[in-house]
């Protein structure tokens, strides 16, 4: 098997990282050596998110990495925060998506759209692990369209009644809350689609592990359901106002994504190359091989292509300057590239690269849900399109 992971770092990427970036990054690639690596074979092949890491991510701070100190987050850059996705997501997609949906998708909401109240009660637990979060916004049927959703909130005298389906949710059969998205009905209301902290153990509340997954096995994916839940009127994020509240959450998690896709891609190339020097074939090692060496080849150039641009990306959001429509293209080339990594690196294992000693498979399944979820490659493809010509075409 690989010796202990160095990294891939063809254009010398590290010097464009100051000592604390750096630092956080290698505690990180530390942990989930020792941590996640171990584990996470017979994690992903029983179906099964590897619980006992939460604790340690936690006290580590890689929960909400990048908000503010006050509320109990480690209040890091966001290059300080991507790196740790590409870590996490190097080690499995499942313990990178864990990460970004508790960080990005919900603590990222109450600080953003959330009461003060709200603020107290929910963002330390959620930054130490003590509490787990959800984000319900998809549903069976509006993925790519969520303005089409048909979760409602009926305001009452003294609160709010949801009802509704929520489907492909992370987290949410351990969840202690979910943040759910619903409809709003009540008389006059023009802000729409709102977010709502809805505690699990409330009575009408129920979330169903979603079976049959042959993609992110080592993930909690669920589905939620929502039977005339009676919610205070606290229990709305005051802040939210439409579906563009929900969006800016989206764009905060595929950021994330855009550095945990090139984490997923440096496993698998590091995998090949390791394998590839001690494969014995045809009088030599496999990475003697002229078709090999192309493989390897465009696998790197492939990596320093995502590093590159996931580290411009990550210093336009510490200036303010990151827009929407730079992320999707991000999201979309970056993940793009790690499937081809991953798929190029099963087949130099040959074999080998079907078992699950071997990560390059196992990377590949999941990297065809990061393809789709949080905005299908299509529809980024489609936001980048109405960027550069100004004109929408969905």
């Amino acid at each position: 098997m690989a010796e202990r992971f160095q990294g891939v770092d063809f254009y010398a990427i590290d010097t464009l990282l100051s000592d604390d970036e750096r630092m956080i990054r290698d505690t990180v690639r530390n942990w989930v050596e020792d941590e996640v690596l171990p584990v996470i074979q017979e994690s992903y092949i029983e179906g099964r998110f590897p619980s006992d890491l939460i604790p340690q991510m936690g006290e580590l701070g890689m929960l909400g990495a990048n908000l503010p100190e006050e509320h109990g987050c480690a209040g890091l850059n966001n290059v300080a925060y991507g790196l740790i996705m590409q870590e996490l997501e190097r080690g499995d997609s499942g313990v990178r998506s864990f990460a970004s949906v508790q960080g990005a998708l919900v603590m990222y909401p109450i600080v953003e759209f959330g009461s003060e109240e709200q603020q107290r009660q929910w963002l330390p637990p959620l930054a130490s692990g003590e509490a787990i979060g959800c984000f319900g916004l998809t549903e069976p049927d509006y993925g790519s369209n969520p303005s089409g959703m048909v979760t409602t909130a009926k305001e009452t005298s003294d609160g709010w009644i949801l009802n509704g389906t929520k489907m492909w949710i992370t987290n949410g059969s351990m969840a202690d809350v979910a943040l759910v998205w619903a409809q709003t009905k009540e008389i006059g209301d023009s802000r729409g689609i709102r977010g709502f902290l809805v505690p699990t153990d409330h009575p009408g509340f129920a979330a169903r592990d979603q079976k049959g997954k042959l993609s992110l096995r080592a993930s909690d994916t669920s589905e939620l359901h929502l039977a005339e839940v009676d919610l205070p009127r606290e229990a709305v994020l005051p802040g939210t106002e439409g579906l563009k509240s929900a969006l800016s959450c989206l764009t905060q998690a595929r950021y994330g994504i855009v550095w945990g896709a090139v984490g997923a891609a440096m496993a698998c190339f590091h995998e090949a190359l390791d394998y590839s020097g001690h494969r014995e074939v045809f009088g030599g090692p496999l990475s003697s091989k002229q078709i090999q060496q192309l493989r390897l080849a465009d696998m790197v150039t492939g990596i320093t292509q995502g590093q590159l641009l996931a580290l411009q990306l990550g210093r336009l959001k510490d200036r303010g300057e990151m827009t929407p429509q730079q992320v999707s293209l991000g999201k979309r080339s970056n993940v793009n590239m790690a499937c081809e990594v991953a798929r190029e690196a099963r087949r130099l294992l040959g074999g080998s690269g079907i078992l699950v000693e071997y990560s390059a498979m196992r990377h590949m399944a999941n990297l065809e849900s990061v393809y789709t979820y949080e905005g299908t490659d299509d529809i980024h493809g489609l936001i980048v399109g109405q960027a550069v010509t100004g004109k929408a075409a969905y």
